[in-house]
């Protein structure tokens, strides 16, 4: 991944300095301390499938835990009762477990995909995810 850290926070991004809130990444340990034990098996069961599809710069900050290549392709977002799996893809797509009405933005479609178990990571939403990834440039 080819990107600006900011000498701030130390934190990666696609663009020289790039707005964001500027706060360092923790380690994973440091975030999975303090949150709901279900966290961690979702982030466990995205990152065994991420496994096979390329290498996934991981940064976990306060409000959840972003999924990098070149760009953030999806976050992982802790609610009160379930994880929010977010990626964006350039076409629509439908299922079950996407929460939010799915808005088209500059060419992309964000979804949101409520998890309460790592099971219900299914071939489809995992698919998604791999697109989503794909579609990130290195």
């Amino acid at each position: 991944m080819s990107a600006w850290v900011c000498p701030e926070c130390r934190r990666r991004f696609t663009r020289p300095r790039q707005s964001h809130e500027c706060e360092p990444a923790m380690s994973l340990e440091e975030y999975f301390s303090s949150g709901p034990e279900r966290e961690r098996p979702i982030f466990e069961a995205v990152m065994a499938h991420m496994a096979g599809v390329g290498p996934v710069h991981v940064e976990a900050v306060s409000v959840g835990i972003f999924l990098k290549r070149s760009r953030t392709f999806a976050e992982l977002r802790p609610k009160q009762r379930w994880v929010a799996l977010s990626f964006s893809l350039r076409h629509r797509v439908h299922h079950p477990l996407i929460a939010r009405k799915v808005e088209p933005y500059h060419g992309r479609y964000f979804h949101v995909v409520n998890l309460r178990d790592p099971r219900d990571l299914d071939d489809q939403i995992l698919g998604w995810l791999t697109e989503s990834y794909l579609d990130s440039p290195d």
